[in-house]
């Protein structure tokens, strides 16, 4: 029987792979867990939320500024493979950096059908380019910016770590003092044939354009490539060959997953000031002075 996909013969042993909702328990809604993080958020931490980086009305982003002034900065971009959820969902990522004098800047995008990858990934770098140019003006320090998102957020850092930022947005080549991905999909072939593909319409060469394992570009920007223990061998796959295609070019990054946590909990850790994925990203921010 000929494959989908490298050994994957039906739409069904794809989605078994890559829709994480499979694995849940019958009661199990991590969502709820989502909604009141970022509900306690808004209403712990002070906020400006709805800062347009963009034309569209999608195009927003929702600040968290640190107590001090010229503080380290944070970019979340949030998952829903690209056809779900929005910022407001994960403003609960501010928690544990919030505690920590970090920055947090959580991006908001529009999602498919209504538009494309292609156009999610430009958004992507748009809201990064913007937080580049204007934190400043909410107390951030631009000079020590990172990056990091979960399942399509992991994706679109992916995309934004190998933008070209001098030739096309006058900034710095490699903008970013660190990046964290989490369960991030790096090669798309294979949800072109998942029970995602009706709402995000893959072809052959929106995969080229938007697969970052095949273009990754030498990169300053040291990276933790992450995802969960308790995901399927594809998430951890993905992982694996973007960090080995990052290595390639003489790039830095770690390869770690994080033992017990599944495709959603991944992401919990940022809500605890002592945990691995806080204090990493408190390390590759300080101050060089």
């Amino acid at each position: 029987m000929p494959t989908l996909y490298r050994e994957f013969e039906t739409q069904a042993q794809i989605d078994a792979q890559y829709n994480p909702s499979l694995l849940l328990a019958a009661n199990e809604n991590p969502m709820l867990h989502y909604a009141r993080s970022a509900e306690r958020a808004r209403e712990q931490l002070p906020s400006v939320l709805n800062v347009p980086f963009g034309p569209t009305l999608e195009e927003t982003l929702d600040i968290f500024p640190a107590k001090a002034p010229n503080a380290p900065v944070f970019v979340f971009i949030h998952g829903g493979y690209w056809r779900a959820l929005s910022s407001k969902d994960f403003s609960g990522i501010a928690l544990g950096l919030h505690a920590l004098g970090i920055t947090t800047v959580v991006v908001n995008y529009a999602l498919c059908p209504v538009v494309t990858i292609d156009e999610i990934v430009r958004q992507a770098r748009a809201a990064c380019a913007w937080v580049l140019h204007h934190i400043a003006d909410h107390g951030g320090d631009p000079a020590r910016v990172a990056i990091g998102g979960h399942s399509a957020g992991g994706h679109l850092t992916a995309m934004c770590l190998q933008t070209a930022w001098a030739r096309d947005y006058g900034l710095p080549q490699d903008p970013f003092a660190a990046a964290v991905l989490v369960s991030g999909l790096y090669d798309l072939a294979p949800l072109r044939y998942s029970y995602l593909q009706p709402m995000i319409q893959l072809d052959e060469g929106t995969i080229a354009r938007n697969s970052p394992v095949f273009a990754v570009r030498p990169c300053a920007t040291p990276a933790w490539i992450t995802w969960g223990g308790a995901e399927t061998s594809e998430f951890a796959r993905q992982s694996q060959v973007f960090h080995n295609a990052w290595l390639a070019q003489g790039n830095q990054a770690l390869l770690q997953a994080q033992p017990q946590a599944n495709h959603f909990t991944a992401i919990h850790g940022f809500e605890d000031p002592g945990s691995a994925l806080c204090q990493w990203l408190e390390r590759n921010l300080q101050s060089p002075d």
